[in-house]
């Protein structure tokens, strides 16, 4: 927000220094971003008129003027185009100085002697760039110091403020913190209630009330709407920015910057029936004030009347019903607009405004009723006319609620490590505006309308230490008790858990939360994501359901590169939404694509499969100690190729996915190379077995190999578990080193060769005791699978 210095001392006098205001700002968190003189140093510049314009007899561009200060006539060539009779201007004459140090000397042009300069806002140092001369008002003294005349002595202060400072978007609001920092009175205007004139009165419907706890409206007959606008009010709203349109806009735009309440003015004829605020319609369409034609969803909060939307609530006015040269009438509007009923609004139709801008961050819900009339006093000073009385409408119970606040005297000394004399303490928070209550062991403080980051204890340390001077703070090393944090066996720690995936070749992702619609949709399309109401971007607007959405992200935006071979890995939270509230689940996802191997002259490039991934799965199960507590199981996920998904099972329980991306999802998102994925619940993850120690046998190993025949249809997991059921506790090890299909085989069979091996603790096995262990897995196996040996 930009501001004059002047206009900020008329509501506070500091004895300070302009820098030293620029400091004090800046270092209680108001960042100052610069501090400019509203105008360059120059001299010897008055106010002239120009008497009359002619033809310069040798330039058709050039104009020749008599110029008089005042007490003495002037020749003066101009070439600016808007120079005319009856003009006042900016008349530098012989020997003033302009901004670089250019003197103003007698001069000829064209043959044309001239005695001084006509000037524009950019040679004074005024603006980047001018069009023309810089005209003044027909009211301005003629031969009067311009520099006294427009108070041009001044400084126009940048302030940077954070989202929660939205107190500060006014010059009421800075002023209260200077005079908070500084400890002196704030006095702005004296604003008192304007008696009504007329009984006219607005009719007032809110039937959104939770987005508009409180409307005010108000009539004004008879305004002369091409009234000058004070030059004082403009040159206030020049050094903050914002340009003079017409007095009804410059007066709701001073009020803005001056008290923080954005109002809007409607030409009362356009409005039919009555004011009504309301929910938009889908597809319902207004022309704004830009001449944009917008098409407006439902969630969108309008001012209508009886027949059609005037206004994007909070945001900006309607073309239609917006003041013009013929309006005669007027309808004032002030509100108070829930901050959540607006986020995200303005940036939703592809705009910003100031009124937005403060809407979306808060507006004191008190202070409507004094912003009407502040503009209504104004509106009659300037633009003459007869109010009626103020119609407002209310929602007690939807209005925000004061926040009350226990301050605890202890808290502040383990926090700001210092001691603060108890009548600091209030005397900072009753300035801040509080209203403060002494109790046991502290105070309790009711926050201000206009301070809506005011909720916790914290809040309140953080308002005393910004006051009291960080600077002023002692510098400390903190004392604290340090035990050390419990490492339970059973629990994997996560960095043991990265270690391993960067050890077998993948890179650890951060990504964010919140992702696009699209690719949430597209790999996860049977869950709603929760859409975020104020989101950063079109494309971060949804909180993810799956991590695979920014590790497919981040694998495109790799491939797109020249990465040929991509591992990724991710632990964060995925969101999903239930009748509960928001789940927030720790969650692993795993991607790979490319090639298997890194390219070395020893390998042969081949590209990974499901199969890598799923031995890169697996090692991770292996390091938690129960392996076999572990399944991959056949199923389909709407994401993933149907030939190429599994189900992850941890003792029986669904724990996640694995798989290769559906080629129709991967066309959706734009990836041609195939990408597995897989993702996991960490927490069952991180759950391992407790190591314990188990004696080594040192008897021989017995092994017998098997080759089985079985239908297509069966799974390897029923394989093992029925030999495991019947081979006995001393079977150790069992694996599969061959899988067949093909000649000698049946087309609909498939040929499994698998190795069995046996280990008695205390004694050697014999060939008897193995061979009925096999006898007893083949009988089960062709129980239970339809297993028969292979001839």
């Amino acid at each position: 927000m930009k501001f004059s210095e002047q206009w900020l001392r008329e509501w506070v006098q500091p004895e300070i220094t302009t820098q030293e205001l620029v400091d004090q700002l800046t270092l209680a968190g108001l960042e100052v971003d610069g501090a400019e003189p509203v105008a360059g140093e120059f001299s010897g510049v008055v106010v002239g008129q120009v008497l009359s314009r002619e033809q310069h007899p040798d330039a058709d561009k050039l104009s020749l003027c008599q110029v008089t200060d005042g007490t003495e006539n002037f020749q003066i060539v101009c070439g600016a185009a808007n120079v005319r009779e009856g003009l006042k201007i900016p008349f530098a004459k012989i020997g003033a100085e302009l901004p670089g140090g250019f003197k103003i000397k007698k001069a000829k042009l064209r043959g044309v002697e001239s005695f001084g300069m006509l000037c524009a806002e950019a040679e004074l140092g005024m603006a980047d760039s001018s069009d023309g001369l810089m005209e003044l008002p027909d009211s301005a003294p003629v031969g009067m110091d311009f520099r006294e005349y427009l108070n041009l002595d001044d400084t126009v202060v940048e302030v940077d403020l954070t989202p929660n400072r939205a107190d500060c978007l006014s010059i009421a609001g800075l002023a209260r913190e200077v005079g908070v920092l500084s400890k002196v009175a704030v006095s702005g205007p004296d604003i008192q209630a304007v008696a009504p004139v007329i009984s006219d009165a607005p009719s007032i419907e809110v039937a959104a009330p939770q987005a508009c706890p409180r409307y005010l409206g108000r009539v004004v007959r008879g305004v002369k709407v091409n009234a000058e606008t004070p030059l004082w009010m403009v040159e206030k709203l020049r050094r903050s920015g914002i340009r003079s349109i017409d007095p009804v806009v410059d007066i709701t735009n001073y009020v803005l910057l001056e008290l923080g309440q954005p109002m809007h003015a409607f030409d009362l004829k356009c409005v039919q029936g009555g004011i009504r605020v309301r929910m938009a319609e889908q597809g319902e369409k207004l022309t704004l004030l830009d001449g944009q034609e917008i098409e407006l969803n439902a969630d969108t909060l309008l001012i209508a009347d009886h027949e059609k939307p005037l206004a994007l609530a909070g945001v900006m006015g309607g073309e239609f019903s917006g003041v013009s040269g013929d309006t005669q009438d007027l309808l004032l509007e002030a509100a108070f607009f829930n901050p959540i009923a607006i986020a995200g609004r303005a940036r939703n139709y592809g705009l910003h405004t100031d009124s937005s801008h403060r809407f979306e961050r808060g507006v004191d819900y008190n202070l409507a009723r004094t912003a009407m009339e502040r503009a209504t006093q104004l509106v009659i000073d300037i633009c003459g006319g007869q109010p009626g009385p103020v119609s407002e409408v209310t929602s007690e119970q939807d209005l925000p609620q004061a926040a009350t606040i226990t301050l605890r005297k202890s808290r502040i000394e383990q926090i700001l490590s210092l001691t603060l004399p108890d009548a600091e303490v209030e005397d900072i928070l009753v300035r801040l505006g509080m209203q403060v209550e002494t109790v046991e062991g502290g105070w309790k403080a009711i926050a201000p309308g206009y301070r809506f980051d005011m909720a916790i204890e914290a809040d309140l340390i953080e308002e005393l230490a910004r006051i009291y001077g960080y600077n002023r703070l002692p510098v400390r090393t903190p004392a604290a008790a340090t035990p050390l944090a419990k490492a339970p066996e059973s629990r994997l720690p996560l960095r043991d858990l990265r270690r391993q995936l960067i050890a077998r070749g993948y890179q650890e992702a951060i990504t964010y939360s919140f992702v696009e619609p699209s690719v949430q949709k597209a790999l996860d399309p049977e869950r709603e994501a929760l859409a975020l109401l104020n989101p950063i971007s079109a494309d971060m607007s949804v909180m993810r359901t799956t991590l695979w959405a920014g590790l497919v992200t981040a694998a495109d935006y790799n491939l797109k590169r020249q990465q040929p071979r991509v591992r990724l890995f991710e632990t964060g939270l995925r969101f999903l939404p239930s009748d509960d509230g928001l789940q927030q689940i720790p969650t692993l996802a795993m991607l790979i694509c490319g090639n298997r191997l890194p390219q070395s002259w020893t390998e042969n490039e081949s590209a990974a499969d499901f199969f890598d991934l799923k031995g890169d799965v697996e090692a991770l199960f292996a390091r938690g100690g129960q392996a076999s507590a572990y399944r991959f199981e056949v199923a389909q996920h709407p994401a993933l190729h149907p030939g190429q998904s599994a189900r992850i099972l941890k003792n029986g329980q669904p724990i996640g996915w694995i798989g290769a991306l559906h080629p129709s999802t991967q066309k959706a998102l734009g990836i041609k190379q195939t990408l597995l994925v897989a993702e996991m619940d960490l927490d069952a993850v991180r759950d391992i077995a407790v190591p314990t120690f188990g004696e080594l046998s040192k008897f021989p190993e017995m092994r017998r190999d098997l080759a089985l025949v079985v239908d297509q249809s069966v799974q390897v997991d029923q394989v093992f578990d029925a030999i495991r059921s019947a081979a006995g506790e001393y079977l150790k090890k069992l694996n599969l080193f061959d899988v067949y299909v093909g000649k000698g085989i049946d087309p609909d069979r498939k040929s499994l060769a698998l190795g069995l091996t046996w280990q008695h603790p205390s004694r050697t096995l014999t060939d008897e005791e193995v061979n009925d262990s096999v006898n007893a897995v083949l009988a089960q196996l062709s129980e239970s699978t339809g297993a028969t040996l292979r001839g």
